[in-house]
């Protein structure tokens, strides 16, 4: 099933969810989020040791969206494998019926929950990137020829609010050139400052089939959004929507934060700003129908 790239070469506007794999075997949580989402979005991002922390791996639940009907999109971080390792998951991954893939270079073992681990970045974001297209013409990354090549659809990721943002606008183009044909952004929250960089995203990729989703996480409290500010790099929440977290009680944190979120998707499908959304709710996936109800999406 290729749902998520027929939505996107389609020009419809695209909806992806994200499933976030267990640490451990109960997997119950996690499979009801699989059966919940599949039908209501165009696909579903598994995380691959997201933050350097070790879970389930993006494979085998990837490949359980395929077999419940869904789409999966895999990520694939540098950080645990070389360049084999890489392949040979990419081939495994293949043969499972998976078609999308997302390449990251990976979050520093610094702030996850196996400092001690090695990191292997044998490649980067952009050398995978230029790797999966190379299997998609029949060759692996020394050049030999495969046995049927692989047919996936190649994403990547930007940062939109980075300071400064040349060297993303440098990164984003090389990721263009090497082969990426998706992009979803880290988290965006002012979207006039997203619009910017969606029309710069339109002069770059004119006359290429270049499709760019921002990435929405969904505010559960004011404290989640000051967290992120300060600690989570290419983020930032501006203070008006501070204001407006800050602005109900509490226990009314998470509806004000679902709104904003809905909000965001209807700015960015009224204006065509960009091609689709990824809407993040990290551990909290049951309240994606509720956000696209308040899209009007549903």
């Amino acid at each position: 099933m290729a749902k998520y790239r027929e939505a996107c070469e389609s020009g419809k506007f695209v909806i992806s969810g994200e499933i976030g794999p267990p640490k451990g075997t109960e997997v119950n949580g996690m499979l009801h989020h699989i059966e919940l989402l599949k039908d209501l979005v165009d696909g579903l991002n598994v995380t691959d040791n997201q933050s350097a922390v070790m879970r389930l791996g993006s494979m085998a639940v990837s490949h359980e969206i395929v077999t419940r009907g869904g789409d999966a999109i895999f990520q694939m971080t540098c950080r645990d494998r070389n360049r084999l390792a890489l392949e040979n998951d990419l081939l495994s991954a293949h043969f499972l019926g998976i078609r999308n893939v997302l390449c990251l270079t990976g979050d520093h073992v610094s702030v996850g929950d196996h400092k001690d681990a090695k990191e292997v970045y044998d490649f980067e974001s952009v050398q995978l990137i230029q790797c999966v297209k190379r299997m998609n013409e029949g060759y692996d990354w020394a050049g030999n020829e495969l046995g049927g090549a692989t047919d996936f659809y190649i994403g990547a990721v930007v940062t939109p609010e980075s300071d400064p943002i040349e060297p993303q606008k440098l990164k984003y183009e090389k990721k263009i050139a090497a082969g990426a044909q998706f992009f979803q952004t880290q988290a965006v929250y002012d979207m006039e400052n997203f619009q910017r960089f969606a029309e710069y995203s339109r002069g770059v990729t004119e006359g290429k089939d270049v499709k760019l989703m921002a990435g929405l996480v969904v505010l559960t409290s004011v404290g989640m959004a000051k967290y992120m500010n300060k600690f989570v790099p290419g983020v930032f929440v501006p203070d008006d929507l501070l204001e407006e977290m800050a602005s109900v009680p509490k226990e009314d944190a998470l509806k004000k934060g679902m709104e904003i979120c809905a909000r965001h998707i209807r700015f960015c499908m009224d204006n065509k700003v960009c091609d689709g959304v990824h809407v993040m709710a990290i551990g909290k996936e049951e309240i994606v129908p509720d956000i696209l109800k308040m899209a009007d999406l549903l």
